[in-house]
C-alpha cells in the first residue's frame, strides 16, 4: 500500500484536519470508534492508505495531532471523532506559540519538536510502502506557521525522498486575525518554498464567498469552512484510496503539476458546489461540472485565475463518468480559453477519474490549478510585510526570541523573487528570443508592474 502520514498543527490544523477524518472515515465507512460498518469491499481494499489496523478489527488514523497548547486538543477529544486517534498520537505544549512565529519555529517549537518526530518515525516504521506525508496548518498564526514549517524541514532531511505536501490555510485580504499575520506568513512561506513538494492554497476569504454567493449561508462557521477544504483533501486523495479508471498519486501529481520546482503553490475548487434549496433543480453532468470547476468564484484562494494563466492544471473526477466526456469537455474548455492557458506547454490538462462518489453525491471533481495569479496573494502578504517591517514594528518579539532581521530580510527577499518568476512565465510566450531565458536564469530582478 501507499500510506500517507497525516500531520496536524495548531489551532486551525487540527480543526481542518479532524473534519477531513470525519469525512474520510464516513467515506470509508469508519465509526466513531475506528469499527467499520460497511458492506462494501472496495471501502476496504486500499483503507490502509489512511489506517493502521489494530486489534479487534479497529482502524486507527495515521494522524499526528500536534499543538503548543492543550486547549485544541481537548476539544478534539471531547469531538464525535475524538476516540479515533490513538492517545500516544496526540502531542502538545503547555505555553502555547502565541501568534509568535519565532517560538513556534525556534524556542517553544524545538522543544517539542524531538517528541513529534518520535511518533512520526514510529508511524513511518509501521508502513509497507510510505508515500509522503501531508500537513495541515495555517500560516498565520504561530503554532501552525512556525512549528509546522520547522516539521516540514525536518521531515524533507530525514525523508528526503518522500513526498511532502502541505495545506495552507493563507491570509486573505478582508478576514484578518491577527496583527503580526504578515511577518508569521512571510517567514512561512520563505520555508516553503524551499522545503515543501507542493502546497495547496486555501483561504478563509474565499471560503466565507463560496458559503455566502454559492450555498448561501447566511452565518456559515469555521465548521462549514473546514467542511469545504476537508472536500478537496479527501478529492486530492481519492484516487489512492479507491479503484480508478485513471489514477493519480501524489508523485504523479507533483510531476504533472510542477514545471519549475519553485512553483508549487497550487488554488484549489470543487463541484458541484449548490445551495440545498437548487440541488434538486439541477442535473449533474461532467459538462456542468467543468464549466462549476474553472469558475473563478469557485476557488478557495482569493486570487482570480482570470488575471494571470494556468501553467498547469489537474482535474480528479469521482463517480461514473465516461472517460470519453471528460476527455471532450477538457479539450472544449482549453480550446475555448486558451488565453488562459500558457501556450509553451501544449497540453496542460491532467485528468484522472476515480469510480467512487462522495457521499450523498452521484459525481464530484476537484480541481487543481497551477496559475500565476497566485503571485497577487503573495504579492499581498509581501506589501503587507514590508510596511511593517520598514518600520520595524513588532520586530522585538521575534528578536527577543533569537531571531536575527536579516532573517526576515532574506524571508521578504525569496517571496519577492518567487512574485516575479510567476510574472515572468506568465509573460513568457512560445516564439521569444534566447535573451529571455538568460534573464530567467539571472532571475531575482523585481519586474515592474
Amino acid at each position: 500500500m501507499r500510506e500517507i502520514i497525516h500531520i496536524q498543527t495548531g489551532q486551525c490544523g487540527n480543526q481542518i484536519g479532524a473534519k477531513f477524518w470525519e469525512v474520510i472515515s464516513d467515506e470509508h465507512c469508519v465509526d466513531p470508534n475506528g469499527s467499520y460498518y460497511g458492506d462494501d469491499p472496495v471501502q476496504l481494499e486500499r483503507i490502509d492508505v489512511y489506517y493502521n489496523e489494530a486489534a479487534g478489527k479497529k482502524y486507527v488514523p495515521r494522524a499526528v495531532l500536534v499543538d503548543l497548547e492543550p486547549g485544541t486538543m481537548d476539544a478534539i477529544r471531547a469531538s464525535p471523532v475524538g476516540k479515533l486517534f490513538r492517545p500516544d498520537n496526540y502531542i502538545f505544549g503547555q505555553s502555547g506559540a502565541g501568534n509568535n512565529w519565532a517560538k513556534g519555529h525556534y524556542t517553544e517549537g524545538s522543544e517539542l519538536v524531538d517528541s513529534v518526530l518520535d511518533v512520526i518515525r514510529r508511524e513511518a516504521e509501521n508502513c509497507d510502502s510510505l508515500q509522503g506525508f501531508q500537513l495541515t496548518h495555517s500560516l498565520g498564526g504561530g503554532t501552525g506557521s512556525g512549528l509546522g514549517t520547522l516539521l516540514v524541514h525536518k521531515i524533507r532531511q530525514e525523508y528526503h525522498d518522500r513526498m511532502v505536501c502541505t495545506f495552507s490555510v493563507v491570509p486573505s485580504p478582508k478576514v484578518s486575525d491577527t496583527v503580526v499575520e504578515p511577518y508569521n506568513a512571510t517567514l512561512s512561506l520563505h520555508q516553503l518554498i524551499e522545503y515543501s513538494d507542493e502546497t495547496f492554497c486555501i483561504d478563509n476569504e474565499a471560503l466565507y464567498d463560496i458559503c455566502f454567493r454559492t450555498l448561501k449561508l447566511n452565518t456559515p462557521s469555521y465548521g462549514d469552512l473546514n467542511h469545504l477544504v476537508s472536500y478537496v483533501i479527501s478529492g486530492v486523495t481519492t484516487s489512492l484510496r479507491f479503484p480508478g479508471q485513471l489514477n493519480a498519486d501524489l508523485r504523479k501529481l507533483a510531476v504533472n503539476m510542477i514545471p519549475f520546482p519553485r512553483l508549487h503553490f497550487f488554488m484549489v475548487g470543487f463541484a458541484p458546489l449548490t445551495s440545498r434549496h437548487t440541488s434538486q433543480y439541477r442535473q449533474i453532468t461532467v459538462s456542468e461540472l467543468t464549466q462549476q470547476m474553472f469558475d473563478a468564484k469557485n476557488m478557495m484562494a482569493a486570487c482570480d485565475p482570470r488575471h494571470g494563466r494556468y501553467l498547469t492544471v489537474t482535474a480528479m473526477f469521482r463517480g461514473r463518468v465516461s472517460m470519453r466526456e471528460v476527455d471532450e469537455n477538457m479539450y472544449n474548455i482549453q480550446r475555448k480559453n486558451s488565453s488562459y492557458f500558457v501556450e509553451w506547454i501544449p497540453n496542460n490538462i491532467k485528468t484522472s477519474v476515480c469510480d467512487v462518489p462522495p457521499k450523498g453525491l452521484k459525481m464530484s471533481a476537484t480541481f487543481l490549478g497551477n496559475s500565476t495569479s497566485v503571485q497577487e496573494l503573495f504579492k499581498r502578504i509581501s506589501d503587507q510585510f514590508s510596511s511593517m517591517f520598514r518600520r520595524k514594528a513588532f520586530l522585538y518579539w521575534y528578536t527577543g526570541e533569537g531571531m536575527d532581521e536579516l532573517e526576515f530580510s532574506e524571508a521578504e527577499a525569496n517571496i519577492n523573487d518567487l512574485v516575479s518568476e510567476y510574472q515572468q512565465y506568465q509573460d513568457a510566450t512560445v516564439g521569444e528570443n534566447e535573451t529571455a531565458d538568460m534573464d530567467m536564469q539571472q532571475g531575482g530582478e523585481m519586474m515592474d508592474y
